[in-house]
């Protein structure tokens, strides 16, 4: 008889940010209370602030945590490619992997876009939003750069518009709650490229 393998107790950090993260996404962040999210998580209130100093906190840890996220799905694609086009569409697929997983009640767009909506224009959280969106730029920059064979200035300005194609297909999907229009804005990558 095999010896039964128990998982490790998930850490009451865990599952606090996996409690939020639910209902950030789902429910929105003024919705989603502290007692709620303890409930929740099955913790006591006292864990959420021994953990996180404030629900300001565990917003700016939610954001970061999707972004990382965001970012497995994106090396998960990157690393089976090997040429620049297909690096380049690797972040389009990332985006439709990101729109395509099984969430709770449905697909309801971009996380961190729900999120920043919802936050005062300083707020720490919107600066981790606009930090990953700078980032998927200059991922898509570096990825132009090479595929443009060194023209920096077409690389950046084809990853302006690549950024804005992504996001307005990932607001049209999370309105219609499926991937297509993220298959629509990948197709119309590859033409313009193509084009070149």
């Amino acid at each position: 008889m095999e010896p039964s393998l128990k998982k490790p107790k998930k850490s009451a950090r865990d599952r606090l940010l996996e409690a939020a993260t639910g209902l950030f996404y789902n429910e929105g962040i003024a919705a989603a209370g502290i007692d709620r999210i303890v409930e929740k998580a099955g913790v006591a209130k006292k864990s959420l602030y021994n953990n996180f100093s404030s629900k300001a906190e565990l917003v700016t840890t939610y954001i970061e945590f999707r972004h990382a996220e965001w970012l497995d799905l994106y090396r998960n694609r990157v690393e089976q490619v090997s040429t620049p086009k297909d690096k380049i569409l690797s972040v389009f697929l990332a985006y439709q992997d990101h729109a395509e997983f099984a969430y709770e009640h449905g697909f309801r767009g971009c996380g961190l876009l729900n999120a920043a909506a919802e936050l005062p224009a300083d707020a720490p959280g919107r600066a981790a939003v606009r930090r990953h969106k700078e980032q998927v730029e200059d991922i898509l920059r570096n990825h132009l750069t090479d595929y443009l064979k060194g023209n920096a200035e077409q690389a950046a300005q084809w990853a302006t518009l690549f950024s804005f194609l992504l996001e307005g297909a990932m607001s049209r999907a999370g309105l219609e709650g499926q991937s297509n229009r993220l298959v629509q804005a990948r197709e119309m990558a590859v033409k313009m490229m193509e084009s070149q």
